[in-house]
């Protein structure tokens, strides 16, 4: 896998994608297997043209989105789909090309297009001039064939990062993974706590939510974590409640069978299945009872979706 963020060229004949692919979700994975299937029927190079930042952090700042992933994990999620190559654009460079330079300049002189494979709706050049058709007329000129691909739906809806994202916001992890084909995840290194939950039978990984980044809802969830260790667990993601806390939202993350030191580890946390919402418990006693029950909980919830 190529990865090309400044100066790049593709030496050789090659079909692409192009936009932001936040999530890799169903949708985008439809989108790619179709382009990898035509590319090597024709001997193409696979290839993805990206963004990053996300357009609208350029366009309207206020208003960007809180991404579903890293853009290291949506390469390699691209690569796992059968991606040879992953071109990095940052809007704020080439907003101002009219739909032709952007074509002749990026399309063609730099990533060697015979076929671009974009969504239905796609807009690009400056003032958002260009869309299927000028793709598609410019093509003739350049030697370059177009596909428009269908957005994909299902019973809910578009499968877009978008809707994803509300999801994901309103805890409803279960129906977010369905959309993206996996659980959502946030990584992050382990930081040290108060050691609270050890204190109360139930020792917790403790990880600083990432910035920037989709965060579900405040609740208890059923987890599968990877990295640094593997395996199963129960997490509280929220603000603590029951102890009184200053609002700092955190993740703790209890992993069943495990003892040992996790501290400036980093792990992976993917999010299963909500319990439950969080709660303020009149006392320890109350809470401990709770946790046990949630453990219980996650792991049949965790069976469940094996």
């Amino acid at each position: 896998m190529n990865v090309l963020s400044t100066g790049w060229t593709i030496p050789r004949p090659s079909g692409l994608a192009i936009g932001v692919f936040d999530g890799v979700h169903q949708g985008h994975a439809a989108v790619i297997s179709g382009l990898v299937e035509q590319c090597r029927s024709s001997g193409l190079e696979v290839g993805v043209l990206t963004f990053d930042p996300h357009p609208v952090e350029v366009l309207a700042p206020d208003y960007a989105p809180d991404l579903l992933m890293p853009v290291p994990r949506r390469i390699d999620l691209l690569k796992q789909l059968g991606v040879g190559w992953v071109g990095i654009l940052d809007l704020g460079e080439i907003r101002m090309m009219s739909p032709q330079e952007f074509i002749t300049r990026i399309l063609v002189g730099r990533a060697s297009a015979r076929l671009v494979s974009v969504g239905d709706d796609f807009r690009f050049g400056h003032d958002r001039a260009g869309d299927v058709h000028t793709l598609t007329e410019e093509g003739r000129r350049h030697g370059f064939e177009v596909v428009s691909v269908d957005l994909v739906s299902d019973d809910g809806g578009v499968i877009s990062s978008s809707r994803i994202r509300r999801l994901v916001s309103a805890g409803q992890v279960s129906k977010a993974a369905v959309l993206l084909g996996r659980p959502h995840r946030l990584t992050g290194p382990v930081i040290r706590g108060d050691a609270r939950g050890r204190l109360l039978g139930f020792p917790t990984a403790n990880l600083a939510l990432p910035p920037d980044l989709a965060v579900p809802a405040d609740g208890i969830y059923a987890v599968r974590v990877s990295g640094t260790v593997s395996g199963e667990g129960v997490a509280s993601l929220g603000v603590r409640p029951t102890f009184g806390e200053d609002g700092h939202r955190l993740l703790e993350v209890h992993l069943f069978d495990f003892t040992g030191d996790l501290y400036e580890t980093i792990l992976d946390v993917d999010f299963v299945e909500r319990l439950r919402g969080e709660e303020r418990f009149q006392s320890v006693d109350d809470l401990v009872s709770q946790m046990e029950r949630d453990a219980s909980d996650a792991r049949q919830a965790l069976d469940r979706r094996k």
